[in-house]
């Protein structure tokens, strides 16, 4: 991965997708199948996995794996001899106040999305290879709070920092962060409709391009710092300007 072309650079590569399964995993895997590469799906849920899978065709296999739990971590890498790119969507959090939840609900955004990436990253270092990319996923929640939710606010920035810190120990290996915005697509799906359209009215209303982003906009911010080869220990803001208001 030396130079920008990625109608090249991901041919005949190992992409693994954590959370791969559906919503911008599943559309990162969409993206790197159609540049000629294969991917490793991972997930909880083998019945979602192993239909994501049926749809991408025989350049995807997938296993199941549980971000929380180093051993099953471990377990999923084992079967992979070489990681070209990595990605991690998985995440299971509660958002909220400090005065309304408790220590143990306010650090599950640390205990999942955090040390969840941070263990898949530690169970792959053995097996990524020199030019391999790292993203990580934050939220544009890290630089804008969007509400009272410190803890998931702190969570972010955190991923952020992690990822800076890990492109200075892991070069060559490149590792970056997206930080989405409010995103159209599967984890809002599956929410109440008056909850979502009020979301999505308030985010509007906050950003410079005044609607949500898509799951295919964030996977093209993806596939562009995979395969971009000068760029490492950068955030990329995928939030339609949220960020700047």
């Amino acid at each position: 991965m030396t130079s920008y072309d990625p109608s090249s650079l991901l041919a005949d590569r190992t992409i693994v997708l954590i959370g791969g399964g559906s919503g911008i995993g599943l559309e990162v895997a969409r993206r790197a199948i159609a540049l000629g590469a294969s991917v490793v799906l991972g997930g909880r849920t083998a019945a979602r996995l192993d239909a994501a899978a049926a749809s991408l065709g025989e350049r995807a296999t997938w296993a199941t794996v549980d971000t929380g739990d180093e051993a099953s971590v471990a377990a999923f890498f084992e079967r992979i001899p070489a990681v070209d790119a990595l990605f991690t969507t998985a995440a299971d959090y509660v958002v909220g106040s400090m005065r309304d939840l408790d220590a143990d609900q306010a650090s599950s955004p640390f205990a999942s999305k955090f040390w969840g990436q941070y263990r898949v990253v530690h169970a792959a270092l053995d097996r990524l290879t020199p030019d391999a990319s790292i993203v990580l996923m934050s939220g544009a929640a890290s630089v804008r709070p969007p509400a009272a939710a410190p803890a998931y606010v702190a969570a972010n920035a955190a991923i952020e920092g992690l990822a800076r810190g890990l492109a200075v120990e892991l070069a060559p290996v490149r590792v970056n962060a997206v930080s989405p915005g409010t995103i159209d697509g599967n984890l809002w799906a599956h929410r109440d409709d008056a909850v979502r359209e009020a979301a999505f009215a308030q985010f509007s209303a906050d950003t410079v391009l005044h609607r949500p982003g898509t799951e295919q906009e964030v996977a093209g911010a993806v596939i562009h710092l995979f395969t971009n080869g000068y760029t490492t220990g950068s955030t990329l803001y995928v939030d339609g300007g949220y960020s700047l208001r």
